[in-house]
C-alpha cells in the first residue's frame, strides 16, 4: 500500500470557529487568506500541532469548515476512490470511506493522481468529485451519502484536475477531455443536471497526415473556474479556462457570454483572477501566456481586446495570485515574479529554486 504523508500546521482560528477554507484557493477562490496569522517558519518539530498519514495517493487540497478537514485519496491504480474527514483539532479520522470502485480506470499520468480535484464544502454538505469516475454529496454531520453521479462522460486522457464550485443551488464542474469538452451544473441537493454547455471551440490535435485525432492534449484542460459579480451591473459571470481558450459564462444558465481563443498554448490549468476591472489568466502548456482581458466584455474577443499580456516565466500549472495591485506567480522551474496588475510591468523576479506545481497563497501580507 502506498501512503502519502499529510502535515497540518494549525494557525489561529482556522478550522476551529475562525475563517473556513471551503474550496480550492479558499473562500473567495482567489488564494488570499484573510484574518489569519500563521507562523512563517516551521520544521518537523516547530509549529506543527499534529501530523498523520493519509493512505494511498491524491493531489486534492484539504478543505476546512467547522472543525472538519475533508480531502480525497485513491489507490495508485485508480480502482478505489475514497473520501476522508479529519478532526482539525486533534487529527483524529472521523470518516474514511470507499466512495467509488472502478473496474477499468482511465489512464492517469504519473504526475497526476486519481484524486486530484479538491472538494467543496457548503453548509451541512461536502461535495467530492474524481471527474468522470464519480461525484458524491456527503452530509457532514451524519456522513450519509446523499447522492452520487457516475454517468458523466469524459476521457480525461491524463487524469482529472478541475475542482467544483458552487453558485446558489448549483454545483458547477468542468469536463475538458480528449473526447468531450463541456461545463455542467448539477442541482446541489439532488445531483440532477440543470444545464450543460459544450465548449464552443474544439481544438483537435492532428496526426502525421494532418487529419484530426480524437484525443490529445490540445483538447485537455485542468482549470477550476472563478465566479465574480461585474461592477455596476451586478451580473454574475464565471471565468472558465478550457484548452486554448478562455470563456465567460452566465453561471445560472450556462450561456456563453464571451470567449478568447489562443492557439499558442494548451491544457489550461491555473484558476482565473479578477481585479481592477480585469480578468487575468494563464494559458497552460508548454510555453504559456498571462493575459489581461476587460471585465464586461461580450462576444468573440480578438487580440485587440487584450489589455496586456506577459510571456516571461509564466507558470504552466500553478495559479497566480493577485494582492494589493500586484500579481504574484511562480513558474514550474522555481522562478518567482511580481507584475503590476494595471499594465503587466515586471516589478521583480527572483529564482527561488526547486520545481513547483502548487499554487502560491497570500497570508498576512506574506
Amino acid at each position: 500500500m502506498v501512503w502519502s504523508a499529510a502535515v497540518l500546521i494549525m494557525s489561529a482560528g482556522v478550522g476551529s470557529g475562525g475563517e473556513s477554507w471551503e474550496q480550492f484557493r479558499g473562500p473567495k477562490g482567489d488564494g488570499v487568506v484573510r484574518g489569519s496569522h500563521p507562523p512563517v517558519e516551521w520544521s518537523e518539530d516547530e509549529n506543527v500541532t499534529w501530523k498523520i498519514a493519509i493512505h494511498d495517493r491524491g493531489w486534492s487540497s484539504p478543505v476546512v469548515a467547522d472543525g472538519q478537514i475533508w480531502l480525497t485519496t485513491a489507490t495508485e491504480d485508480g480502482t478505489k476512490l475514497y473520501g476522508i474527514c479529519i478532526d482539525a483539532e486533534s487529527g483524529r479520522v472521523h470518516y474514511d470511506n470507499l466512495l467509488f470502485q472502478i473496474a477499468d480506470p482511465q489512464f492517469a499520468h504519473k504526475f497526476n493522481s486519481y484524486a486530484s480535484p479538491t472538494p467543496v464544502i457548503e453548509g451541512d454538505f461536502v461535495y467530492l468529485t474524481f471527474g468522470s469516475p464519480g461525484t458524491a454529496c456527503i452530509n457532514r454531520s451524519t456522513f450519509e451519502t446523499i447522492w452520487t453521479r457516475e454517468d458523466l462522460e469524459c476521457d480525461h486522457f491524463r487524469g482529472a484536475g478541475s475542482s467544483p464550485v458552487i453558485f446558489r443551488d448549483l454545483l458547477i464542474m468542468h469536463y475538458d477531455g480528449a473526447d468531450l469538452q463541456y461545463v455542467i451544473a448539477l442541482d446541489k441537493k439532488t445531483g440532477e443536471t440543470v444545464w450543460q454547455t459544450n465548449r464552443s471551440v474544439d481544438f483537435m490535435d492532428l496526426d502525421v497526415d494532418g487529419k484530426p485525432k480524437a484525443d490529445g492534449d490540445f483538447r485537455k484542460a485542468y482549470s477550476t473556474p472563478y465566479l465574480f459579480s461585474e461592477p455596476g451591473s451586478g451580473s454574475w459571470v464565471m471565468a472558465s479556462l478550457g484548452s486554448k481558450a478562455a470563456y465567460g459564462y452566465d453561471p445560472a444558465t450556462g450561456r456563453e457570454l464571451w470567449r478568447y481563443a489562443d492557439r499558442s498554448a494548451h491544457s489550461g490549468t491555473g484558476t482565473p483572477m479578477v481585479a481592477e476591472g480585469q480578468i487575468f489568466y494563464v494559458t497552460g502548456f508548454s510555453r504559456g501566456t498571462l493575459y489581461s482581458l476587460p471585465v464586461g466584455a461580450r462576444g468573440v474577443l480578438e487580440s485587440g481586446d487584450v489589455l496586456w499580456e506577459s510571456k516571461r516565466n509564466v507558470p504552466n500549472k500553478p495559479s497566480p495570485v493577485y494582492f494589493n495591485g500586484h500579481i504574484y506567480m511562480i513558474d514550474d522551474g522555481g522562478i518567482a515574479s511580481c507584475l503590476r496588475a494595471s499594465d503587466g510591468e515586471e516589478m521583480w523576479r527572483e529564482r527561488v529554486g526547486g520545481n513547483y506545481s502548487a499554487s502560491p497563497l497570500v497570508i498576512d501580507g506574506q
